[in-house]
């Protein structure tokens, strides 16, 4: 085990006890969640997100950042795509239970469901909204992601090189990305057989804590692409 590894597990053995034993810290999180939402998200995904391509980085190549990983670059981005998802979750919950209520004639019972206590209902309803929700903006989502990662790692991972050229969206998605990988893993895959069930899961747990799930996911995904790598 390296040295980055052991300060690593100390900072979030720190955080975790933080949170455990430091009077009003969960309750000032819960209350701030609650009241800042969207900033919230900026900052659980802003942290976790980038956590979880720094763990990638520390699989494939031993280190958790090297010259152009772009750690500013890629916190503003996790950041501001947390608030598109927290944005996005909130839609689809509150569509998704529209669409069954009156789509198919439910007449209310997927509301009751979906804001009662643990039952297949719910279950029914959570997986819903992720089967929804991964299909139709998942890959949006992902597609500009890699466009992102594309263009810090072609400005040098600066914060002043991100801003400073133009995002060539259309010559990036048309000759970068590699779609054999993109379409193939982690559309075809990823989203089916981690997305689907992860999300209903997430939809399953009191509105609070689900972006903070959510973000957490990010770091369980950089694991599973730095595998396939």
């Amino acid at each position: 085990m390296k040295i980055s590894d052991k300060i690593t597990i100390i900072v979030i053995a720190a955080v975790i006890c933080g949170f455990a034993f430091i009077p009003g810290a969960w309750d000032w999180f819960i209350r701030n969640t609650n009241n800042h939402g969207l900033l919230m998200s900026f900052f659980k995904f802003a942290i976790l997100g980038t956590f979880g391509e720094m763990l990638s980085l520390r699989i494939r190549e031993g280190v958790y950042l090297k010259k152009g990983f772009g750690l500013l670059p890629k916190m503003l981005v996790w950041g501001v795509l947390g608030v598109v998802i927290a944005s996005a979750m909130t839609i689809f919950k509150t569509g998704t239970v529209v669409l069954l209520d009156k789509g198919f004639h439910l007449n209310g019972k997927a509301a009751m469901w979906f804001i009662g206590n643990l039952s297949w209902g719910k279950f029914f309803v959570a997986l819903c909204v992720s089967v929804l929700m991964n299909t139709l903006f998942a890959p949006v989502f992902m597609t500009f992601h890699k466009i992102t990662d594309i263009h810090i790692a072609e400005t040098g991972g600066s914060l002043a090189g991100f801003f400073s050229s133009p995002l060539c969206i259309q010559q990036t998605m048309a000759e970068k990305i590699n779609w054999n990988i993109q379409y193939g893993f982690v559309f075809k895959k990823t989203i089916p057989l981690f997305w689907y069930p992860a999300h209903t899961i997430t939809f399953l747990l009191p509105g609070t804590y689900q972006v903070l799930f959510a973000a957490a996911l990010g770091v369980a995904l950089g694991v599973i692409l730095s595998i396939k790598k």
